[in-house]
């Protein structure tokens, strides 16, 4: 089991305890003024479909500024230097734009309460029953990532035993979600966001004034680590040896696409927020609005990462007590004065709570309709499946905090994810990508190639690379490539089992198939649509457009 170092103890008072009991306490509050407006199970899992595009947006965006983003991206940023932009800028930005241009069309059309059940409609009950067994276990997973980071940072920064940080946080997360279901997640997932932006901001300020400005980082980590750990593509040419352990076509194909288009277009903790928007214009505006701030967040989560590294040289060296995942809470430690310290607390806390909260609200749904209701018992009431809902919401959080010490194993967690979403994301999106633009594929096809995707990824990772029978630099270079080779046998399985079955007749693809339309996916435009903000082609384009010229300052 690893945790934090000691030395990492934070001096906290009073004052910082008393922002921290604040924060909690209005979380609870929100989760008790949203209760009010849960009456049915659409309440409860998508809101109702009643929600703003700028709220969905942002709990879009916070959704994933987990412990994914916080602890993880600043740990890759000590690991591999600006390289870790790419995760952001390639690895983001286009996919979140074609969800919002290109696929919500088809998930908020055919009015799915889930990304599994699209996949029933389009390929049967043997490809639904299979990715929704594949997501509920991921996002059990995933919850656990961020309880186990919460648990390590409150247990070596504030005091806290281990297992009661594990079981407050959760309960917490249990409470807010079980009394007012999403629309209690997204409201909060709201407030954290600038509950984490009010805590990133000082400390990437202050920390930027610490060590001499960006001049000063550039300088010192050239010097120690060579030009290329300071570049975005320097040193990623085909047989050239960089940090990250990946040429540019495995950062192009391997993140850009498969990898970033697999977990963006997929992975339902996000797209259930887009879903529980209230018309059509407003959810495929959902990730396009989300998209701006992403382009930004690299500022306040890789650049700490890299003033760790030059604050602490040794940290994820071998022979020393800190590793990767560090980074913010030794910047925390050594910078940050009382009150200001509570709000850091604070904000690494909500990032935390509303990455589990995305993936658990997220496996309720996933559990309640597409596994329970679909398979186990069908045709109840709605009451019912409110309460199973509510049921599956504790189950879930218990379970998170068993896989919470999975994660222990990994001295960057943003590894263990990365490989998570290579096993379970990319083969997804293999399905729906194919079965969206081609009308012949078959259910067989979607269900073998699901299945092959996964088991090629995990036999890459855990035989080909874990038993070195090739050679891969890095663990996240080996996920790059898990992922390419996901797509690619998934992609070839689908093709050949398509050869040989029987496709569906026409007219049960219609709204399932691109260049096909449903009578529920047309929708008039809502008034005010000709406002520049409300066309998701501009918007979309817009965030590609700034996403490319944040590298120049990183490429020259």
């Amino acid at each position: 089991m690893h945790y934090l170092a000691d030395g990492l103890r934070l001096p906290t008072n009073g004052l910082d305890y008393a922002i921290l009991g604040i924060y909690f306490a209005v979380v609870l509050g929100i989760g008790f003024a949203a209760r009010r407006s849960v009456r049915t199970s659409l309440d409860f899992f998508l809101s109702g479909r009643s929600l703003p595009a700028w709220v969905t947006g942002l709990a879009f965006v916070a959704a994933n500024l987990g412990a994914t983003e916080i602890l993880g991206m600043a740990a890759n940023g000590v690991q591999y230097g600006v390289y870790t932009v790419h995760w952001y800028w390639i690895g983001a930005i286009p996919a979140m734009v074609f969800l919002g241009l290109v696929m919500m069309p088809f998930y908020y059309g055919s009015k799915v309460r889930s990304v599994p059940e699209f996949l029933l409609h389009r390929f049967g009950p043997s490809s639904h029953f299979l990715s929704s067994l594949i997501f509920a276990v991921s996002s059990v997973l995933i919850a656990g990532v961020n309880l186990y980071a919460m648990a390590i940072v409150l247990e070596a920064l504030l005091g806290w035993p281990q297992w009661v940080a594990i079981v407050v946080a959760g309960a917490f997360v249990l409470v807010y979600i079980t009394i007012g279901g999403l629309s209690s997640a997204i409201y909060n997932e709201v407030l954290q966001f600038f509950v984490i932006l009010a805590a990133l901001i000082p400390l990437t300020i202050v920390g930027l004034k610490h060590v001499g400005g960006w001049g000063g980082i550039s300088d010192k980590l050239s010097a120690s680590h060579g030009d290329n750990f300071m570049s975005a593509w320097g040193g990623t040419g085909i047989g050239s040896a960089n940090p990250l352990g990946a040429n540019w076509l495995t950062i192009v194909l391997g993140l850009g696409f498969v990898m970033s288009f697999g977990y963006w277009t997929t992975n339902f903790a996000e797209v259930q927020r887009a879903l529980s928007a209230k018309n059509l214009s407003a959810a495929r505006r959902t990730p396009l609005i989300a998209a701006f701030p992403k382009i930004a967040i690299p500022m306040v989560v890789v650049v700490p990462g890299l003033i760790a590294l030059v604050m602490e040289p040794s940290i994820g060296q071998k022979g020393s007590d800190l590793t990767y995942n560090d980074a913010i809470p030794v910047l925390m430690r050594d910078l940050l004065p009382n009150g200001v310290l509570g709000v850091a607390v604070t904000g690494l806390l909500a990032a935390f709570m509303a990455g589990m909260a995305a993936n658990i609200s997220s496996f309720n749904t996933v559990f309640t309709h597409d596994l329970w209701g679909a398979y186990f018992r069908k045709g109840r009431g709605d009451r019912y499946y409110l309460l199973v809902g509510r049921v599956v919401t504790a189950v879930g959080v218990v379970i998170g905090m068993g896989t919470a010490f999975i994660a222990s194993s990994f001295s960057n967690i943003m590894n263990y994810l990365q490989t998570l979403f290579s096993f379970f994301n990319v083969p997804l999106f293999v399905v729906f990508i194919i079965g969206m633009f081609w009308k012949r594929s078959t259910a067989a096809a979607g269900f073998w190639g699901l299945l092959s995707g996964t088991v090629a990824a995990m036999v890459n990772y855990f035989w080909l690379y874990k038993q070195h029978v090739i050679g891969i630099p890095t663990d996240q270079g080996a996920n790059f490539v898990s992922s390419i080779v996901a797509f690619v046998v998934g992609a070839v399985v689908m093709v050949l089992v398509t050869l040989v079955t029987r496709p569906k007749p026409a007219e049960e693809l219609a709204g399932l198939v691109y260049g096909t339309r449903s009578p529920g996916m047309a929708e008039p435009p809502a008034a005010g649509d000709a406002a520049w903000y409300r066309k998701p082609a501009l918007l979309g384009w817009g965030a590609v457009v700034l996403a490319a010229l944040s590298y120049i300052p990183f490429s020259l």
